[in-house]
């Protein structure tokens, strides 16, 4: 069993950041996919990034690149977005999730948090 559990979402200003966090428990990750995503009322579910655990690496939609960071760290079991210069746009429920695969792919996770608001005005 993997449960996630997110934290730090916010009502901020255009252009501010915000530090979401995510703890997962159950079980210690080492390979897989570890991501971010997010969705708007009406729109369907966007990945906004993830880690491929055994690999290290990162990977970003393009809205959000050179804005948001991910990162993991592996002593505590949480996953990280920095988000930064926030833009209305970014307005949107945000999930984290753990699964494999493909890692963009939604498809792709097993098992998602419930989800975090991130708001932002102009």
């Amino acid at each position: 069993q993997v449960h996630l559990v997110e934290a730090g979402g916010d009502s901020v200003q255009a252009g501010e950041s915000l530090r979401l966090s995510c703890q997962v428990s159950g079980t210690t990750i080492s390979r897989g996919c570890l991501g971010w995503f997010r969705q708007r009322p009406g729109k369907e579910r966007e990945w906004v990034a993830n880690i491929v655990v055994e690999r290290r690496d990162e990977a970003y939609a393009n809205s959000v690149k050179g804005r948001f960071t991910i990162s993991l760290d592996s002593a505590s079991n949480t996953l990280d977005l920095q988000t930064n210069e926030l833009k209305p746009e970014d307005t949107a429920v945000y999930y984290c999730a753990a699964g494999s695969g493909w890692c963009p792919d939604k498809s792709a996770y097993q098992s998602w948090g419930q989800g975090t608001q991130v708001t932002v005005s102009s």
